[in-house]
């Protein structure tokens, strides 16, 4: 088979991990910026409205917040990200919920030493 035959939907079908879509960003580290955005954004452009006496102004306030938050939120993971192994910031919050209780997890955290459990017998060294 000529690597010019293959589709493109074979290779999507080879990635090992999520393609990078925006500033270093898979989509799913996009969608978990926003909506932690919008959570924070929404409730805070209406309130600073409000206080203005135009609350449909707080919409707007909003969107420009969610997206600066998008642009500068992304940019953070690439700095984050870079030079690490993948998933690294998300196992150092998996360990760091695990330290206060909040998630267990199924990460090897230990220091030291790592054998098989095996000991060889006495005659298998004198052989030698």
């Amino acid at each position: 088979m000529d690597e010019h035959d293959i589709s493109t939907e074979t290779l999507a079908d080879r990635l090992n991990q999520e393609p990078v879509i925006f500033r270093g960003s898979t989509n799913s580290e996009l969608g978990m910026i926003l909506l932690c955005a919008i959570v924070f954004w929404l409730p805070a452009g209406l309130l600073l409205a409000g206080l203005f006496g135009a609350p449909v102004m707080g919409l707007g306030i909003a969107t420009l917040g969610v997206l600066a938050t998008i642009v500068f939120g992304s940019t953070g993971f690439q700095r984050i990200k870079r030079g690490r192994p993948d998933f690294y910031y998300q196992h150092c919050l998996i360990l760091k919920l695990h330290q206060w209780g909040l998630r267990s997890s199924t990460l090897i955290v230990r220091h030291g030493a790592w054998d098989l459990g095996l000991t060889l017998p006495r005659s298998f060294h004198s052989h030698r």
